[in-house]
C-alpha cells in the first residue's frame, strides 16, 4: 500500500501552551487535525469554564484562515474543584476534566493531593457527562519514577472507577503493561490515549549513549518490555484505545538544560509516525478506526466526515522549528526519516 485516505483524525491529548507559542502550536495541529482536547496546565491553570472559554478564544483567534479546527476545552482539578465548578463548565461548553496529582508534569503544582476529597466533583462529572482524564501517576518520592504508573492504578485509579461506574475515565498516554492490561479489562467506560512516542521508543532511547532531553516526557519512556505490551494492545485492534500525541512544546533552552523539561513536540509529524508505526505492526487498515473513531464514540461526538491522504514517501523532519519569538525548539524525531507524508489535509 503507498496511498491510504481516512477520515480526518482527531487529536485527543494536546499542549498548545498560551501566547505567541499558540501561533507554532495551532497550525501545527490544524494541518491534519479537526478537533483536539486541550490540556489546561497553564501559569496559572485553567480551572473554571470561564478561563477555559478565554483560553478558547485565543487558541480560536490563532487558527489560519481556510482552517477548520475545534479546540475541546478541558478544567484543571485542584482541591478547590467543586460540583458546582463542574455544572457551570459543562454549562458554557467544556469537554472534560483533567486529574493531575500534584507535582506529576509539567506545570502541576497547583493540583490535586487529596483525590478523596473529590468524590463528590467525580459524581458531579458522571452526572454531567463530562470524562475525566488521568495523569495516571503516584508523585510520592519513594516510589520509584519507572513504577508511578503502575502504582497509581493499583492504588488511585481502580478506587475512582469502582466507586463510580458511570464515569468515564481516560487514562492518558499509557505506558506500561500494567496500564494496557487494566484498560483492556476494564468496561467500555474506561478508554486510553497512547503516544508516538512510547510506541516507538524505550527508556535506552532516552539514556543510553548520554541522556537524549528531546525523549523526555512525562511519564517516563519505560523498559521495552512495556513498549512491546503497548504496540501489543494496540495491534489487538481494540477500540478503547485512541490517538493522543501528548504533543508539548518548550523552547529549545528549556529542554537542554541541568533540570531540562518533559514534553515532546510531535504535532508536525504525529499522523506520519502513527502510520509508519502502524505499518510496521501490519494493522495499517486499523489505523483510521484508531485516529479517526474510536476517540469520538467514546466522547459521544461525531466522526468527521471530511478526509486526509497520506502518502509513502519518505522525509526528514526539520532537526529545529523556529517559534513567532525567534527562539528554535526541537521537534519530536528531529532529522529522522518518516516513511508516510502527509499530502492532502482537509481544509
Amino acid at each position: 500500500m503507498t496511498k491510504i485516505t481516512i477520515k480526518r483524525p482527531d487529536d485527543w491529548h494536546l499542549h498548545l501552551r498560551d501566547g505567541d507559542m499558540l501561533g507554532e502550536t495551532v497550525p501545527a495541529t490544524a494541518r491534519c487535525f479537526k478537533r483536539a482536547i486541550v490540556m489546561p496546565n497553564l501559569v496559572p491553570p485553567v480551572t473554571t469554564g470561564a478561563l477555559a472559554m478565554e483560553y478558547r478564544s485565543r487558541i480560536t483567534e490563532a487558527i489560519p484562515p481556510g482552517q477548520s479546527f475545534e479546540p475541546l476545552m478541558t478544567i484543571f482539578l485542584t482541591n478547590e474543584t467543586t460540583p458546582q465548578t463542574i455544572a457551570e463548565a459543562k454549562a458554557l461548553g467544556v469537554t472534560a476534566a483533567k486529574l493531575y496529582p500534584a507535582g506529576a508534569t509539567t506545570n502541576s503544582d497547583a493540583a490535586v493531593s487529596q483525590l478523596d476529597y473529590l468524590q463528590g466533583v467525580f459524581e458531579a462529572l458522571a452526572e454531567n457527562k463530562m470524562p475525566l482524564l488521568v495523569h495516571g501517576e503516584v508523585t510520592d518520592h519513594h516510589i520509584d519514577i519507572f513504577d508511578r504508573e503502575k502504582v497509581f492504578i493499583e492504588s488511585k485509579l481502580v478506587p475512582i472507577v469502582d466507586r463510580n461506574p458511570d464515569l468515564k475515565v481516560v487514562l492518558e498516554h499509557i505506558t506500561t503493561k500494567e496500564a494496557a492490561e487494566f484498560v483492556l479489562a476494564a468496561s467500555d467506560r474506561v478508554a486510553a490515549t497512547i503516544t508516538p512516542q512510547h510506541l516507538l521508543l524505550n527508556r535506552n532511547d532516552l539514556l543510553v549513549g548520554g541522556v537524549r532531553p528531546h525523549n523526555f516526557c512525562l511519564p517516563v519512556l519505560k523498559r521495552n518490555t512495556h513498549q512491546e505490551a503497548l504496540r501489543k494492545a494496540v495491534a489487538s485492534k481494540t477500540h478503547k484505545i485512541f490517538l493522543g500525541t501528548d504533543s508539548a512544546p518548550h523552547e529549545k533552552s528549556k529542554k537542554e538544560n541541568a533540570c531540562g523539561c518533559a514534553g515532546c513536540y510531535s504535532a508536525w509529524s504525529g499522523i506520519e509516525l502513527y502510520a509508519q508505526i502502524f505499518e510496521d505492526l501490519g494493522i495499517l487498515d486499523h489505523l483510521e478506526a484508531f485516529a479517526s473513531i474510536n476517540g469520538p464514540k467514546f466522547y459521544d461526538l461525531p466522526i468527521n466526515s471530511d478526509t486526509i491522504t497520506l502518502e509513502k514517501s519518505a522525509w526528514q523532519i526539520p532537526k529545529e522549528i523556529i517559534l513567532p519569538n525567534g527562539r528554535p525548539i526541537v521537534p519530536f524525531f528531529a532529522g529522522e526519516t518518516v516513511a508516510w507524508r502527509l499530502v492532502d489535509g482537509s481544509k
